[in-house]
């Protein structure tokens, strides 16, 4: 079974991202839940791109690289949105890696990339914070790496979160099944 580290959308760690954990702990998985914003959570995004700014991107990867030095070495890297972006300052620095998983957003590319690596990507289309040429480009630049991309036509951005508008139950379901296929299989 993995360890995952999971880090919190721009809102801040809510339920959701722990309902997300409580899906994979289910198959035997540990999960860590960073709190990058120590202990306060908003519940729209405007107000987590003011509390993001808030905390301060120094205290954010100070905690973030806190939680992934603390984590052992084969541990799979995971965030949402914001937190799938951060996943990006890491992965490159983790050989023994054995794959990553990124809700509602993604990690800049690790330079070198690691041929083979498997990466799980859930994303609503349309996006609300990135124009279908941002996800194109992005997969095109996935190189040797064993890319899922998981495309959720209709549903709102956090479309996990059942606090949120964006919330959809069914492609929250599908998101989680092939989530726990894609771990599974690492």
């Amino acid at each position: 079974m993995a360890h995952i580290v999971l880090f919190h959308s721009i809102l801040g760690l809510r339920p959701a991202e722990r309902e997300i954990a409580a899906v994979l702990e289910q198959d035997g998985h540990s999960v860590a839940l960073p709190d990058l914003y120590d202990g306060q959570a908003v519940d729209d995004y405007d107000a987590g791109f003011r509390l993001k700014d808030a905390v301060g991107d120094a205290a954010i990867a100070a905690r973030a690289r806190a939680a992934v030095d603390a984590a052992p070495e084969d541990a799979v890297l995971s965030g949402v949105s914001y937190g799938a972006f951060l996943v990006g300052s890491f992965w490159g620095s983790r050989p023994r890696m054995p794959g990553a998983l990124l809700f509602a957003g993604v990690a800049p590319w690790m330079t070198p990339q690691r041929p083979g690596l498997p990466v799980a990507v859930h994303i609503a289309r349309p996006d609300p914070f990135d124009d279908e040429d941002f996800f194109e480009d992005w997969q095109d630049g996935a190189g040797s790496v064993k890319l899922e991309m998981h495309r959720y036509d209709g549903v709102g951005h956090y479309f996990l979160d059942r606090s949120l508008p964006d919330y959809d139950a069914e492609a929250a379901a599908l998101c989680l099944e092939r989530s726990r296929a894609f771990l599974g299989g690492l």
